[in-house]
């Protein structure tokens, strides 16, 4: 194994011996192969770049890199382009290590030196994150290379491999050329995802934000502060944010909205499917800190005659996360609430029970324009984890959940 740091500024002879230059940094193709070097960056005595095609190194060490061709084929090279250079966009830049679920700065590169079809390849290993890369860095250029080794070798070394690498690119069409995926960060959880965005800077997160897809970007974006949600929406194009508060649960993005300056919410609202910003425009009719305000118009409800089969109908035509229902309601022709059955016990009962059954005594509801206050004491005082909300005719409109409240509380300490 080989570090990028020892391979900078490395002399570079061509195959009869001539002098080349230093080697500066090192091209990656990640159309071709994300895990080769394709080119070898070189600043010859005339401080002209010229590249090393991969196939044309020879071999490489700690000490010199010997081309199989001359150096006038070499100056005959033509720029690569939209290569990813480890020095110019890699070292010191800021990662994201999904296995640890944190933002961290790349500090060195581990390489290694693999002989292949009669010329010499480097192959990618890991970005180095640790102590051990970051003293190789200190002492770069101070000593020699392997008493560089020896020193480090004490200190904790830290690497995530790179084809676990989340690279950081604010630049859009160079996060395309580059084609940097974010899959794996997708796959953690939306609380992870908003903990590493509040690691980065705007730019960073809009490039997180960006890549990812419309229901992960608004599930992590509904796990940050507000008025984060609000300026991070506002630097993103209208269409890709209209896009994603189209997946909030309503009464988020009815809160996010209401952040932003009337013109963009307008905007963005127009750039919605119709039936969602219908919904987020009656709650934007709500006054603040009360139940309509809190709460969200997804849930379930089924008309009282309803049987447990038909729940499983419904979850699986529900339009919301089937991790927030707690319960399913009951409603009379007009849609007035007549009751409430806990999900669990739905789950124990036989296919055909009916649900007025399953549904126990008088349920606890607040209107529209119940203060949140109130909310907040119906939750403490019957230990609820979702509370139905009615209009003045006593028809349900809406529920507040036990992670609105939640929210509620801790922003208001």
């Amino acid at each position: 194994m080989i570090y990028f740091t020892e391979l900078q500024n490395l002399p570079a002879y061509d195959v009869k011996g001539e002098y080349l230059g230093r080697i500066i940094d090192l091209g990656i193709d990640p159309s071709q192969n994300s895990l080769r070097i394709a080119a070898y960056l070189v600043d010859t005595l005339d401080k002209k770049l010229i590249y090393i095609a991969r196939e044309q190194m020879q071999s490489i060490s700690v000490r010199a890199a010997q081309t199989t061709v001359s150096a006038e084929e070499i100056r005959r090279n033509k720029p690569a382009g939209d290569l990813l250079r480890v020095k110019k966009d890699v070292l010191d830049q800021q990662v994201i290590d999904v296995n640890h679920r944190k933002v961290v700065r790349v500090n060195d590169i581990d390489l290694d030196i693999q002989p292949t079809n009669g010329h010499t390849e480097l192959r990618i290993l890991a970005v180095n994150v640790g102590l051990a890369a970051a003293m190789r860095r200190l002492l770069q250029g101070l000593t020699a290379k392997h008493t560089s080794r020896k020193i480090s070798a004490f200190l904790p070394s830290t690497t995530i491999r790179w084809e676990f690498v989340n690279l950081i690119e604010p630049d859009a069409a160079r996060r395309l050329k580059l084609r940097i995926s974010y899959e794996r960060l997708a796959r953690l959880h939306p609380a992870d995802i908003a903990d590493i965005l509040e690691d980065l800077s705007r730019d960073e997160q809009r490039s997180v934000i960006e890549a990812l897809d419309h229901g992960t970007a608004a599930r992590a974006i509904s796990e940050i502060p507000t008025a984060m949600q609000a300026a991070l929406l506002q630097s993103i194009p209208a269409d890709k944010a209209a896009d994603i508060i189209d997946e909030m649960p309503p009464d988020e993005a009815a809160d996010v909205l209401q952040e932003l300056p009337p013109e963009t919410s307008a905007r963005l609202l127009a750039g919605m499917e119709k039936e969602g910003a219908e919904e987020i425009k009656d709650l934007l009719g709500f006054e603040e800190n009360t139940a309509g305000a809190l709460m969200t118009t997804h849930y379930v409800a089924l008309a009282q005659p309803s049987t447990v089969e038909r729940v499983i109908e419904a979850l699986k035509q529900f339009e919301g996360s089937v991790e927030s229902v707690h319960s399913v309601y009951l409603v009379t022709s007009d849609d007035v609430l007549a009751g409430a059955v806990p999900l669990a016990r739905i789950l124990l009962a036989p296919a055909n029970t009916p649900l007025w059954e399953l549904s126990r005594g008088e349920v606890i509801s607040v209107t529209t324009d119940t203060d949140a206050k109130s909310v907040v004491d119906l939750f403490r005082k019957y230990n609820l984890l979702a509370l139905p909300v009615v209009d003045d005719k006593s028809h349900l409109v809406g529920v507040v959940t036990a992670d609105d409240v939640l929210d509620l509380v801790v922003n208001h300490r």
